[in-house]
């Protein structure tokens, strides 16, 4: 003999003959296999504002100065970063682990205020980047005469 049930739509648990739809995509978008000790290079920031400018600080550990960009245009900035990191442990002449990870990082924002590039600085030391982005002069709004 059948089952019978009555179905509550209001009820908090489920009763879905078919299991659960999400059961059918669970795992399709997730992010790419990371394999194990594969290094994965990130940008971490703080971002802080006062009257006049915007502090950023930008860790990228490992990269040199000469391989760091940064772009300004408008009140969008970004960094972006080559990264180079090489790993070797020897024991002896035999080489018992090699490891070699080239790859390029960037992170953008966008910034409440629009940059005056000009007087915008950047300096680098002990892997994190200080950008001071001094906030560009609000022009006043302009009246036109009507002819």
């Amino acid at each position: 003999m059948a089952n019978i049930s009555r179905y509550d739509p209001f009820s908090l648990t489920r009763t879905d003959p078919f299991g659960d739809i999400d059961d059918l995509f669970k795992g399709f978008f997730m992010r790419p296999v990371m394999f194990e000790g594969q290094p994965q290079m990130q940008i971490k920031m703080d971002v802080k504002e006062d009257d006049g400018a915007y502090t950023v600080h930008a860790e990228i550990p490992g990269v040199k100065k000469e391989d760091i960009q940064v772009s300004i245009e408008g009140n969008q900035v970004s960094i972006s970063a080559e990264t180079k990191i090489e790993k070797e442990e020897k024991k002896g002449e035999k080489v018992l682990r090699s490891e070699r990870y080239v790859g390029k990082v960037a992170r953008s924002f966008t910034l409440a205020h629009e940059v005056d590039e000009a007087k915008s600085e950047a300096k680098y030391s002990d892997g994190v980047l200080e950008l001071t982005l001094p906030k560009k002069a609000a022009t006043a709004a302009r009246k036109l005469a009507i002819q």
